[in-house]
């Protein structure tokens, strides 16, 4: 299985990573089964399915058992921490520390609240600090939220916050950051140039990994994408059963019963590096 000291050399400004993000056991093994070196965790994906909201600090149980799970199987995984499940940076070293323990890769650790708005930079850079002290090998990937929630600040005005934000959590010893959002190309450029360590992006619509390259982004995220989907390709299939068309006649292939059947024995085809 990737180790974490791979699992940050992946991380090359040009070459970026590109991390598929799992919900559960089944998606994870299946995103194995697609080819993923390693996986990252949807904290939207995994809320949804457990009935909690996203970002509210409900899922630490159900967040840590899908770690153990995926690793059991042979699968690296970073996972999406939210904002930690608490703002005690030594909690949230704990956390982190079980999460080492467990054979986790990385962490994801963001700094906006459930309310919308940008946290305070102090109390996550306070948290990165911890979390590296517990868990040095760990990749940390600081996430910070600028363009993610609506502050109302203009497109320069988020940029400079963003790299702001960025400089003090490297300062505190993040291993890369994450600036999630719709990023247009100059944004991206001023960016991965102002921010001295590997740069996280969203799949962007209408970019190829090849485009997002060129800017010099080092990981593309997919955040809760896969997991929106999945619902979209759910109704897709329900509507072609009322209408009586075969499931996955077009674009959509539909994977066999026994196919997926055997990822329940839990074991997968795991990766190695």
């Amino acid at each position: 299985m990737l180790s974490p000291a791979r699992f940050r050399a992946l991380h090359r400004r040009g070459e970026p990573l590109l991390l598929p993000n799992a919900w559960d056991l089944a998606s994870g093994l299946w995103l194995a089964e697609q080819g993923a070196d390693v996986v990252g965790t949807t904290s939207l994906g995994l809320a949804v399915a457990a009935g909690e909201p996203d970002g509210a600090g409900a899922t630490l149980e159900p967040t840590l058992e899908l770690a153990r799970r995926l690793v059991a199987a042979g699968i690296a995984v970073t996972v999406d921490l939210e904002s930690g499940f608490s703002d005690d940076p030594a909690e949230v070293a704990d956390i982190v520390s079980n999460l080492a323990e467990l054979g986790a890769v990385g962490v994801n650790l963001e700094d906006s609240t459930v309310d919308g708005r940008l946290s305070d930079l102090g109390l996550l850079a306070a948290k990165v600090s911890a979390v590296v002290r517990a868990a040095p090998a760990l990749y940390v990937n600081a996430r910070t939220d600028a363009f993610w929630v609506e502050t109302g600040d203009s497109v320069d005005e988020r940029t400079t916050a963003s790299l702001e934000r960025a400089r003090r959590y490297l300062d505190a010893g993040a291993s890369g950051v994450f600036v999630p959002g719709a990023l247009d190309d100059r944004t991206i450029a001023a960016l991965v140039d102002g921010i001295p360590a590997p740069v996280n992006v969203l799949a962007q619509s209408g970019r190829s990994i090849d485009q997002l390259a060129a800017l010099g982004v080092a990981r593309v995220s997919t955040g809760s994408l896969l997991f929106r989907a999945s619902l979209a390709a759910v109704g897709a299939v329900l509507e072609d059963v009322r209408a009586g068309v075969r499931p996955g006649t077009g674009r959509l292939s539909v994977p066999g019963y026994d196919r997926v059947a055997a990822l329940g024995n839990e074991t997968g085809p795991g990766s190695t590096g």
